[in-house]
């Protein structure tokens, strides 16, 4: 495991380029195992996560080409086995879904406990109601072990809560399933609707993307295709974040304008001058002043990836704000660690904190529990007076690709320590 060495208190400035959306890259890695035929992603970001789905891919017998770069070309002529390597498995929450084009090519699955953060408190129930309704059986068997020996069927369903891989597995399933399936309650992400298109020029009919009710008529023979995938604007948001944090100006290009829109509109009630300009995104030099209160919420809501960095510019701000993440339990938690940085924060619940500032930060030890705190921490100590060390870097390196050079490029003074 790796160690983050940061020496804080340095203004950050410049330029970065944000690859593709992580969080479409997965299930459209995915959805390749639908056909037979070769697929070809781009601006894939070159992230351990990405690593680790392509190497679930090559395990169940497809062909990977490009691991490592932003173009990736995935044939899969048979799967060869029905069970992923549950090592894998367990470090990425997006292996749940390969249990759809799984049922659909050869009507068995075998997915052992999907890891990832907050394994523990991250059901896939969402998951396996909806394969359910589409014709699957559970078998008894460790992990999950499901059957599909007369294929999948199209059907109707409501899903009980908006889940983004819920929505997605349900999506790569009706792809396979011969007729109509009307998912309602469905997730309207970007990237549930990059899927929706991709799914498309494989040959599926997929109508609603990004409203509440998607219906896809499927079944047919899908072919090959081409995806580019669009900028990760979680990945915008945080850079933006860490500009605002450090008193600095960082112009973030790759993300679109729309995707963008609720990220800088949160900045802006912390008063962070921005700006977008075509696809480029400008946080400007700012004096930050509470919110009075931040919520999370289902897109287009402000998306929980980005609470965890909010709270440590809302620990920069002058005033009190409110930060309440309503999707998610003890996600905040993670950032207890701030106190003994000398923030000022109050725990209410695991949904809620409210933080009081500004605090000037001091440097100490970090523990990346998760991906999207661990950003949220290298943040804070960005702005701090002294040394901070972070580990596992390995953490936060599944989600920012090449995250040491960028950093480095905007003038912060860090050291990757094996």
């Amino acid at each position: 495991m790796s160690t983050l060495l940061i020496e804080g208190g340095r203004r950050l400035s410049g330029a970065v380029a944000v690859e593709g959306n992580k969080n479409a890259a997965l299930p459209l890695l995915a959805a390749c195992l639908l056909t037979s035929e070769e697929c070809v992603l781009e601006n894939v970001p070159r992230i351990s996560d990405v690593e680790v789905m392509a190497r679930l891919l090559v395990d169940l017998g497809a062909h990977v080409e490009g691991v490592g770069t932003t173009t990736l070309r995935i044939r899969c002529p048979d799967v060869i086995k029905d069970e992923p390597d549950p090592a894998l498995v367990g470090r990425l929450r997006g292996s749940v879904l390969l249990l759809s084009p799984l049922l659909a090519r050869i009507g068995r699955a075998r997915l052992a406990p999907p890891g990832g953060d907050f394994p523990a408190r991250r059901t896939i129930a969402t998951h396996l109601e909806a394969l359910v309704s589409m014709g699957a059986r559970i078998v008894d068997g460790p992990g999950h072990v499901l059957e599909a020996p007369d294929g999948l069927k199209p059907t109707s369903i409501y899903l009980y809560e908006a889940s983004v891989t819920g929505t997605e597995t349900a999506l790569i399933a009706a792809a396979a399933a011969p007729g109509l399936t009307e998912i309602r309650h469905a997730a309207c992400e970007p990237h549930v609707v990059e899927l929706c298109r991709f799914l498309t020029t494989l040959g599926a009919n997929v109508t609603g993307a990004g409203t509440s009710t998607i219906r896809v008529e499927g079944g047919g023979k899908l072919r090959g295709g081409r995806h580019r995938l669009w900028g990760d604007y979680i990945e915008a948001g945080s850079w933006a974040v860490v500009a605002a944090v450090t008193r600095g100006e960082i112009a973030v290009s790759g993300a679109r304008a729309e995707d963008l829109e609720v990220v800088a509109a949160v900045l802006k009630r912390l008063n962070i001058e921005c700006r977008m300009d075509g696809d480029v995104f400008t946080v400007e030099q700012s004096k930050p002043e509470a919110a009075g209160r931040i919520t999370t919420g289902l897109w287009p809501g402000f998306p929980s990836d980005l609470v965890s960095l909010v709270t440590v510019l809302a620990t920069q701000a002058e005033g009190r704000t409110l930060v309440h993440d309503w999707l998610y339990e003890l996600r905040l938690f993670a950032l207890e660690q701030l106190s003994g940085m000398r923030a000022d924060l109050f725990l209410c619940d695991p949904h809620r904190i409210i933080a009081t500032g500004p605090r000037q930060l001091r440097g100490r030890p970090l523990d990346s529990r998760d991906l999207r705190s661990g950003m949220a921490l290298i943040a804070a100590a960005l702005a701090a007076d002294g040394e901070s060390r972070l580990s596992p870097l390995e953490t936060v390196e599944r989600g920012y690709a090449q995250l040491v050079d960028r950093l480095r490029s905007l003038g912060a003074i860090v050291e990757k320590l094996q």
